[in-house]
């Protein structure tokens, strides 16, 4: 079992910045990947980015090139930096940890509760 608690939501102006930390504790040794995802109200959850343990990073069309996915294993960490925030990055920021391959009998998606990002215009 692997729990995820995620931190550093808040409000924001338009155009700053925020870093998203997503903490996993527990055990779980067929963890292949982390990812971030968001939802906001009325839409449905979307991929913002995800990353594998050995560190090679995706991104959603949505955030490429403002945002950048980071894991630390050493504190079984990722982190989520978001740059030139836009009113539309409004949503709850969710993380997730991928137990298994696609396709596989073993796939598994761990969430965490999730974190509000608000951004004020």
């Amino acid at each position: 079992q692997v729990q995820l608690v995620e931190s550093g939501g808040g409000v924001v102006q338009a155009g700053g910045s925020l870093r998203l930390s997503c903490a996993a504790s527990g055990s779980d040794s067929s963890i292949k990947a982390m990812a971030w995802w968001r939802q906001a109200p009325g839409r449905q959850r979307e991929l913002v980015a995800a990353i594998t343990l050995d560190g090679h990073p995706n991104y959603g069309d949505s955030v490429t090139g403002r945002s950048t996915i980071t894991i630390d294993n050493a504190k079984n960490t990722v982190y989520l930096q978001m740059n030139s925030l836009k009113l539309e990055d409004t949503a709850v920021y969710y993380c997730n940890a991928r137990r298994g391959d696609y396709g596989s009998p073993d796939l598994y998606f761990y969430w965490g509760q999730g974190t509000q990002v608000t951004v004020s215009s």
